[in-house]
């Protein structure tokens, strides 16, 4: 296995428990996004058009993220749902078209006012969108779930079949790293705990933010998107938008303290889908997640064990395949 992010490491898991010999090998445990993710299991905010395959796995592996969460023990685990938010008119016609959507492909999503759900948001609010099916999981806890049952090791081993699951670093496949920028808040001891239960996404003037609450108080904070290479630097400009649209969307943020901001590199690849599957005879590619890393875990373990196992699994894979962007050019040539 190469990569100790959350995807390799829950494939490890999951393979260990099925009986493989399974050594993790990664040179620099904790570099990738796992460490830096607000842990969103949203399948329904995370949808959008062009992506019905992806949708369809994100929603699998949602219904395996109880059994999963049962298995590494208290991991910040969360049913609460996600409301999504809008602003101004055009924030609005963008709300609309996305519950077109949701309706088209039957995505469980009902109007709701923000206010009402959460007394704590911006008066200012013309619309929101309730998805009660939407979950989230603290994926720092899972991380260290992970590790306490999989080792690691910083030296390359000589393995029958490797998995190559190293995020942006997976070697020759089509796979950019996606500069992100999240913040982490805690209330002020006098403030107590934000009054925020659910997952909150807003759209504010044309800037989407979200905030995700965590049980013991702390506030994430994110949603900002670029194209900066391997760099990981953390930006003015990216801290000052993602404080502004968040204290804009939850006044009492700006009495929060920052406790931290840190950058992470998603896994991004051109049609925004993972690469799951086949390379060659040695060789299984699990990586290219994207955003959606946490919340592909347990079906990415699931798929690639059954893959190791010479058995069928258990969703369709094509879409996903490794090498659908050559096939891709060469129609095109």
């Amino acid at each position: 296995m190469h990569g100790a992010g959350i995807i390799g490491l829950s494939i490890a898991w999951r393979a260990l428990s099925r009986g493989l010999d399974v050594t993790v090998y990664d040179p620099d445990p904790g570099r990738g996004a796992s460490n830096v993710a607000a842990g969103m299991l949203a399948p329904v905010a995370e949808a959008y058009f062009g992506e019905a395959s992806l949708l369809q796995l994100s929603l699998a592996s949602l219904s395996r993220w109880p059994a999963f969460a049962a298995g590494l023990g208290d991991v910040g685990y969360r049913t609460d749902g996600t409301l999504l938010v809008a602003r101004t008119g055009d924030d609005l016609r963008e709300l609309v078209r996305l519950r077109q959507l949701y309706t088209d492909w039957r995505l469980p999503a009902h109007k709701a006012d923000p206010r009402e759900l959460e007394p704590g948001l911006t008066p200012r609010l013309r619309a929101g969108l309730l998805m009660p099916g939407d979950h989230q999981v603290d994926p720092r806890r899972v991380l260290a779930a992970l590790r306490e049952r999989v080792p690691v090791t910083g030296q390359l081993p000589d393995a029958d079949v490797t998995v190559l699951a190293g995020g942006c670093w997976t070697p020759g496949m089509p796979v950019r790293p996606v500069h992100g920028e999240v913040l982490r808040l805690r209330p002020a001891e006098r403030s107590g705990k934000p009054t925020i239960r659910h997952v909150v996404r807003g759209f504010l003037d044309g800037k989407h933010v979200y905030v995700v609450p965590r049980s013991d108080g702390e506030v994430v904070v994110g949603a900002t998107s670029a194209e900066r290479g391997f760099s990981t630097a953390v930006t003015a400009e990216g801290v000052r938008d993602l404080l502004d649209t968040a204290i804009e969307l939850l006044p009492e943020l700006g009495e929060f303290e920052l406790t931290e901001a840190r950058a992470g590199l998603r896994p991004g690849t051109p049609d925004n889908a993972p690469l799951l599957g086949w390379l060659d005879e040695k060789t299984i590619a699990a990586t290219g997640h994207y955003r959606h890393g946490v919340l592909l875990a347990p079906i990415t373990a699931e798929v690639i064990t059954a893959l190791l196992l010479d058995q069928e699994p258990a969703v369709d894979l094509a879409p996903f395949a490794p090498g659908r962007f050559e096939c891709r050019s060469s129609l095109m040539d």
